[in-house]
């Protein structure tokens, strides 16, 4: 009897041995998997893993010529600029020097037609549109557009604040977020005048018709540029609806993950908007206005 007892404590030392020993091998291996799995995420944009139309270097396309505040002195390798300073932010996240960074003219219309690219992304004022997703791919905003006032040559409107605004003749066009944006932020006293297009806008703007009008930044940056001589943008406000920019790739390219992270990086830290803040903001002549 005493032989069986002992027999069975053996045997029962012996399963629980085994038992222990499977467990710790099991514990081993879904760990070494997990490891496996996480360094294997982020090898994917490790510099020498990326998938580069040249290799080494980060091939960055925009039109010509490139036009301020999103470029100076038409020259994107220069690092001045919204558009140029932010394109070296991501590709310094993504482990390139400025050395590194290659630039290439893509004309605009060309940039989202479908095909094979000449570039690893292209930075143009790009809106992301459903349209153009279908055959190029789009990183997460770097930029959604905010509304602005621009007044014409000669006014003697003075804007430091929206409630200058509240007696204000507005000018706008129908069926647009900037429509939007002067009912739901501005709330003037009186009805903006709404126009059939941008053309009349401008037009009423030049003749005096309206007090200011409201568009979005970037037109208003090229209205005051290239349409109406002596306007001026006196503010820009945020509202919902705004154009969002997106760095563009190559339709399904396996960088999109990549940049989307450097762009997460760049918000998370500040630093996308200090560089917004720079280019886009009162050194533009675009005050924000509360």
């Amino acid at each position: 009897m005493a032989l069986t007892r002992t027999r069975f404590a053996l045997l029962m030392l012996l399963v629980l041995a085994a038992f222990t020993a499977t467990a710790c091998g099991d514990d081993d291996d879904s760990s070494g998997s997990s490891s496996s799995s996480t360094t294997a995420t982020a090898d994917a944009c490790a510099k020498d893993q990326l998938q580069l139309t040249n290799s080494g270097q980060l091939t960055v396309g925009t039109d010509k010529p490139a036009f301020p505040p999103y470029f100076e002195d038409n020259d994107p390798t220069n690092g001045k600029g919204f558009e140029s300073a932010v394109a070296y932010a991501v590709a310094d996240k993504m482990g390139f020097s400025k050395g590194d960074v290659k630039w290439t003219v893509v004309p605009f219309n060309s940039s989202y037609a479908p095909g094979p690219k000449n570039f690893d992304f292209d930075i143009n004022q790009i809106s992301i549109t459903p349209a153009r997703e279908k055959a190029v791919s789009f990183s997460k905003p770097y930029y959604v557009a905010p509304q602005a006032v621009v007044i014409g040559k000669g006014s003697d409107l003075k804007v430091s604040s929206l409630a200058d605004l509240k007696d204000a003749t507005i000018g706008v066009q129908i069926g647009t977020t900037s429509l939007d944006a002067v009912n739901e932020v501005v709330k003037p006293s009186t009805q903006p005048k709404v126009f059939n297009d941008s053309n009349d806008v401008v037009t009423a703007l030049k003749q005096n018709q309206v007090d200011a009008i409201v568009v979005d930044l970037p037109t208003a940056f090229y209205l005051t540029a290239a349409q109406v001589p002596g306007s001026k943008i006196v503010g820009q406000f945020s509202a919902p609806g705004g154009d969002s920019f997106g760095l563009l790739l190559a339709k399904d390219s396996k960088l999109t993950p990549c940049v989307d992270k450097a762009i997460a990086e760049l918000d998370s830290s500040g630093e996308l908007k200090q560089i917004t803040d720079r280019w886009m903001g009162k050194a533009a002549g675009a005050p924000e206005l509360n």
